[in-house]
């Protein structure tokens, strides 16, 4: 490919050479360095791309991307710009052949929700025969291909890579969720979505080598309405009109607001046998009642964004109302059926935040008992296995708890850090390291009308220790159980 093809999106100096060449090969590792290649130069938190100038260049790259001052060797091509990952989302595009271009592309932003909302609209697209392709947290979907993400929204150069790859699959659409950390990174640019949606925000993601502070969570997360054709927002959340600020796209709303062009209203909690879900009514821009077999007033929103969404694809109420009742996201408020008995659910909520909505919302159906199964991450923050326990401890009748992913850390000591905030509350514990055994516990102890969350690890199917990755996952832990019932 021309070089001078693949620096068409963006601004830049040629320093040294002719861009008029060809390149063989995109590459931003330089351990991938080809003869013959481009090597675009990053700064992560770790390396430097710059670094690394005279190794590519004595592995024989054609041509080098730098941002900032740097030394290079005569006889290479070398291109100055303004922003290197800029610079890499837009080459990769185009060494991609644009393959966004041959997509409806769906991203998805906000603090909660992403993830389900993601899952319900391909559900909906999927079931009404639009072959449609997903990029997450859990997992990147290609037909029936299953990929399980290392970033929920990835580098630049491996989302072209995976446009392209379902463009060739006959995918119609992506659906995607854009994380605030994927638009700080450049990791989106390059091309412009069909459609941005917006579920909610609240402070995250603020710390070392993410956001300073919120208004710079908020200032990316806002970045898609200014790379979107049409935003879906919903219009109930105190940031809303942050969140549209110099907006450039057409806007359509959903919430319980009067303001709402896509309004919920007679919200019912549905409880059966084994199951809990919502149902309510949808009216405005389009007019159906809708089932979701999710827990959870968030699940309004969350399905509230899939119908929204799929309204502006054609797709009609009956086959969207259908769609969601069917609709299951892996690790996210899973049930997962045991008994008629009582309600077994599966959860990724690993902070204080999450636990507390998940159990909060849980308590409004007025459970038997909530039994609160979880233990904490080793090597994060203690702060954390102090908040979730006392959290358990206020929220939950009784409280299990076990073992997470210890990684370096001794189990015990993780497990003594959550009894500690556990004892701050009035409710009742036991401590069970053995996560097989505690949910072996939890099962076998179950007493009709409870609701069992089992929280941490959600659609995780491993438990780390010490380095190594050892298989477990939630699910297969419940069915082992319930055959003891």
């Amino acid at each position: 490919m021309k070089l001078d093809k693949m620096l068409e999106q963006f601004e830049y100096t040629c320093l040294q050479g002719d861009v008029h060449i060809s390149v063989t090969e995109l590459v931003y590792d330089s351990r991938k360095t080809t003869r013959d290649c481009v090597f675009v130069c990053i700064s992560g938190a770790v390396y430097d791309g710059h670094d690394y100038i005279g190794e590519v260049a004595a592995k024989g790259a054609a041509a080098i991307v730098i941002d900032r001052d740097a030394p290079y060797p005569e006889g290479i091509t070398v291109i100055r710009t303004d922003n290197t990952r800029h610079a890499l989302a837009c080459m990769s595009a185009a060494y991609f052949g644009h393959p966004a271009g041959r997509l409806i592309t769906i991203g998805v932003t906000g603090t909660k929700g992403k993830t389900t909302t993601a899952y319900m609209i391909r559900s909906i697209l999927e079931e009404t025969g639009h072959r449609t392709g997903l990029i997450g947290t859990i997992e990147t979907i290609i037909g029936d291909e299953h990929i399980p993400s290392g970033n929920t929204t990835p580098e630049s150069y491996v989302l072209q890579q995976t446009f392209a790859r379902m463009a060739d699959a006959g995918c119609e659409y992506v659906v995607m969720e854009a994380s605030s950390q994927g638009f700080m990174l450049h990791r989106t640019d390059g091309f412009i979505f069909d459609y941005g949606i917006f579920t909610n925000i609240a402070p995250d993601h603020i710390g070392a080598n993410e956001h300073k502070d919120f208004e710079d969570y908020l200032r990316c997360k806002s970045m898609l309405f200014r790379q979107c054709r049409t935003g879906i927002v919903n219009i109930d959340d105190p940031h809303a009109e942050d969140i549209l600020k110099g907006h450039t796209c057409r806007v359509e709303t959903f919430g319980y607001s009067d303001k709402a062009q896509l309004a919920a209203s007679d919200v019912k909690l549905l409880k059966k046998p084994g199951y809990l879900g919502i149902a309510y009514r949808a009216s405005g821009l389009i007019d159906i009642d809708v089932e979701v077999p999710v827990p959870g007033k968030f699940s309004v929103y969350n399905s509230l964004c899939a119908i929204a969404l799929c309204r502006n694809l054609n797709i009609d109420g009956e086959s969207i109302r259908k769609a969601l009742r069917n609709v299951k996201v892996k690790g996210r408020v899973e049930m997962v059926p045991v008994s008629d008995k009582f309600t077994v659910i599966i959860d990724y909520a690993h902070n204080a935040m999450s636990l507390q909505s998940l159990l909060t919302t849980l308590k409004e159906y007025n459970p038997k008992r909530l039994v609160c199964m979880f233990g904490c991450g080793g090597n994060r923050a203690r702060d954390r296995r102090f908040e979730m326990g006392e959290i358990s401890s206020r929220l939950a009748d009784l409280t299990v708890v076990t073992s997470d992913n210890p990684r370096y850390e001794e189990p015990m000591d993780i497990i003594n850090d959550i009894i500690t905030g556990v004892k701050r509350g009035p409710g009742k514990y036991i401590e069970i390291p053995d996560r097989a055994e505690a949910v072996k516990y939890c099962i076998t102890n179950a007493i009709e009308g409870d609701v069992i969350v089992i929280a941490g690890k959600g659609h995780e199917d491993y438990q780390e220790i010490k380095g190594v990755k050892h298989h477990m996952d939630d699910r297969e832990l419940v069915r082992d159980a319930a055959s003891y019932l």
